[in-house]
């Protein structure tokens, strides 16, 4: 995992760019295929221009699609494990755009509001040449546009020695279809610090988007791992 931050500020502006890059498989024993556990591939930027207190007026730009490959898995007529491929680098890709406001704090708590915001869906043709909805997009197409309100909130702390909390959340809704209906995308990430090269991380996410699917998604994942930091 990639987990890299830039902050820019200059007089009354000030840029942040996050990316993030997330690439992880799980072999279970007696199972024929390894399964992913993260792939994501997410760039978020905002830029805003200070007016009263913490309240900035701005703009932000949000990208989000996969490395490579997924697949739904199942069992054929002789019980033997299958898998479908279902998902593929930059189907689907996600981009969202639009002008709003944000209140920051430091460059570890702030939240944005853009009432105006355009999200674009792409998809390859060849996902959508015999499904209805994929991902909102309707059979045939490759793209589904969407004009709707986004939330998106930061925050990250110590909360021990050596122990630090992220968290991020983003919230869209459509004013185009099923307004109610809020997109939700939450993630945790834990780190706790063992010395200057081992940490363990505990992740998890919520996600709820009807047109991936009809339920609440839940990921977690508990990790010791290599850290380099810069």
């Amino acid at each position: 995992m990639v987990n890299y931050e830039i902050n820019y500020g200059r007089g009354r502006w000030h840029w942040d760019t996050k990316l993030l890059a997330a690439y992880g498989l799980i072999k279970i024993k007696d199972d024929v295929f390894a399964k992913k556990s993260d792939d994501r591939v997410e760039i978020y930027s905002i830029v805003g221009k200070k007016g009263s207190r913490n309240w900035y007026v701005s703009a932000f730009l949000n990208f989000k699609t996969q490395f490579t490959t997924g697949y739904k898995y199942s069992k054929n007529s002789e019980g033997l494990s299958v898998r479908t491929e279902f998902t593929d680098f930059l189907s689907p890709a996600v981009l969202s755009s639009g002008p709003g406001f944000q209140w920051k704090k430091n460059d570890n708590f702030s939240f944005n509001l853009a009432p105006a915001t355009s999200r674009v869906t792409l998809v390859k043709n060849r996902f959508t040449a015999n499904r209805e909805n994929y991902f909102g997009v309707t059979q045939g197409e490759t793209s589904r546009y969407e004009l709707g309100f986004t939330g998106s909130g930061y925050l990250k702390f110590n909360a021990a020695e050596n122990v630090t909390v992220e968290q991020i959340l983003h919230l869209f809704s459509n004013y185009l279809d099923n307004f109610k209906n809020v997109d939700v995308d939450y993630s945790l990430n834990v780190g706790l610090k063992i010395n200057k090269y081992l940490d363990t991380s505990i992740m998890g996410q919520l996600i709820y988007d009807d047109n991936a699917f009809a339920g609440l998604q839940v990921r977690e994942l508990f990790g010791l791992g290599v850290n380099f930091a810069f």
